[in-house]
């Protein structure tokens, strides 16, 4: 398993005004790390708390020392405004802050820490210095309300951390009439992220380069043994195997200053007939060890991916909001059972580049719709290498992160579930509930110009995705309202 996205490394430094007892800020940190290394895990605790500029200097020499790459700055006490937030701009990662509650009624009289007044000065001196940091939604607490909002920034510092060190690397432009997947590169950059662009004919010789790689019986008897009684074309293998390795390869050759990749890539219709396969079961598997690959050189595909990568922890896949539920699957199957409309349901799909863990039984296939244009009158050959089945049922988090057509970025984000409805159908594909699906559908990614991809996590972080959005200044982040909560501009009598 290839380890693609960081290793976090925890760090807590408290902060004390020097009008306020420091021991208090002391005893608060102590608290605050007991909770979290109980519930879940290590943390590293500074020693050193922080009054002014020269202890701010020793506290990062100490999480640097540590190998500390995402900062819990604890407001013990009120806090001293300037040196708090330098912690922000002197360490190279994400930095949360948090203040800490009263505990009972008896420090009232003496030992109040008045945190609750320091946050907001805190966040006013960020925003001076034109800082992020992550800040909670409500960012005062026990120490054991302050352990589950770290546990909740989590995910959040490590995508941070993943996109100022990913590479994106493209293989060929984008299908003809595929302009939705267009990538406009400028607000890559303004995220941190590289990318790395490169035709298919670069591709191709890298391919043809690895033909009769010694490590190719290897990786088909991997493929082999994931497949199982799914391995209904086995003739294919060999192929798959050798793309895999130049793809693998490129990882490796082409990080260049990057610590983590992810690839977009031209997946047809030339590539059928140049290397003898279609891409989609090598796009599973890569993007089930952590390296995603989106399909038809979707670069903001490619992104979300990654990002539900670091968020979740945990293999993504992307999909097209493809094809309405008929009423008469509706009615079999939903209606009565699941508390769902017509219209909150939808068809997920894509050939075949869902990871077979993903899938309740994947079986290696052909892709039906390009083996009626490219092999119309014969056995499917150079349209095999598809990975289908009906997606495992479950909680689901639909999301895009999206370069706008003038410039600007977008994202949504919508909670749901894939159904256990058995689908009927071909490729990789699940049937999806979304609460008001409809009203979402037409009020924001139609009206807002969102392509046809989306990127799905295995469970509910729609909180996590939200809190990282707003970290990298995306001011235009949608959700799914609820009846209760007209779009902008929604029609009212419709």
């Amino acid at each position: 398993m290839i380890k693609n996205i960081p290793e976090l490394k925890l760090g807590l430094i408290s902060v004390s005004r020097d009008c306020f007892p420091i021991n208090l800020s002391i005893k608060r940190r102590e608290a605050l790390a007991a909770a979290y290394q109980k519930k879940y895990g290590d943390i590293y605790n500074c020693g050193v708390t922080v009054e002014n500029e020269t202890d701010m200097l020793k506290a990062l020499d100490a999480v640097n020392a540590q190998g500390v790459n995402a900062l819990v700055v604890l407001l013990g006490n009120f806090g001293p405004e300037t040196p708090e937030t330098l912690l922000a701009r002197k360490f190279d990662g994400p930095v949360m802050y948090a203040a800490s509650a009263e505990e009972n009624i008896a420090v009232l009289s003496s030992d109040r820490g008045d945190a609750y007044c320091g946050m907001l000065n805190c966040s006013y001196n960020l925003g001076l210095r034109n800082l992020k940091a992550y800040i909670p939604a409500y960012p005062v607490g026990t120490a054991d309300e302050i352990a589950d909002m770290i546990e909740e920034f989590r995910p959040v510092a490590r995508a941070i951390i993943g996109l100022r060190s990913l590479k994106i690397i493209t293989f060929g432009p984008r299908p003809q009439d595929f302009m939705a997947c267009n990538g406009p590169i400028k607000q890559l950059f303004n995220l941190g992220v590289e990318i790395e662009e490169n035709s298919e004919l670069d591709l191709q010789v890298s391919f043809n380069a690895h033909k009769d790689d010694p490590r190719i019986p290897a990786k088909v008897k991997e493929m082999a043994d994931e497949l199982g009684a799914g391995n209904k074309m086995e003739g294919i293998l060999p192929r798959l195997a050798q793309l895999e390795l130049t793809i693998l390869d490129w990882y490796e050759n082409h990080k260049g200053a990057a610590k983590y990749v992810a690839f977009a890539n031209k997946c047809w219709p030339a590539f059928q007939t140049e290397f003898g396969c279609v891409p989609c079961y090598v796009n599973s598997r890569l993007t089930g060890m952590g390296i995603p690959v989106s399909c038809e050189v979707d670069i903001y595909g490619a992104l979300s991916e990654y990002i539900g990568t670091c968020i979740s922890g945990e293999c993504v896949t992307l999909l097209d909001i493809n094809n309405s539920v008929p009423q008469e699957l509706y009615d079999a199957c939903i209606a009565g059972k699941y508390d769902y409309a017509l219209h909150d349901t939808f068809m997920g799909f894509h050939c075949g580049n869902t990871p077979m863990c993903r899938l309740k039984k994947g079986e290696m296939k052909y892709q039906l719709i390009m083996h009626r244009g490219l092999e119309p009158d014969k056995e499917p050959d150079i349209t095999r290498g598809t990975l289908e089945g009906d997606i495992v049922p479950g909680a689901i988090t639909f999301y895009r992160l999206q370069g706008t057509a003038d410039g600007g970025v977008s994202a949504y984000i919508a909670q749901g579930e894939v159904l256990p409805v058995d689908t009927h159908s071909f490729g990789g594909i699940g049937v999806i509930a979304i609460p008001e699906m409809a009203r979402f559908y037409r009020n924001v990614l139609i009206a807002k110009r969102y392509p046809h991809h989306g990127a799905v996590a295995f469970g509910h972080f729609g909180k996590a995705l939200f809190s990282l959005f707003e970290y990298l200044g995306v001011q235009d982040v949608n959700y799914n309202r609820p009846k209760s909560v007209p779009y902008p501009n929604e029609n009212p009598f419709a």
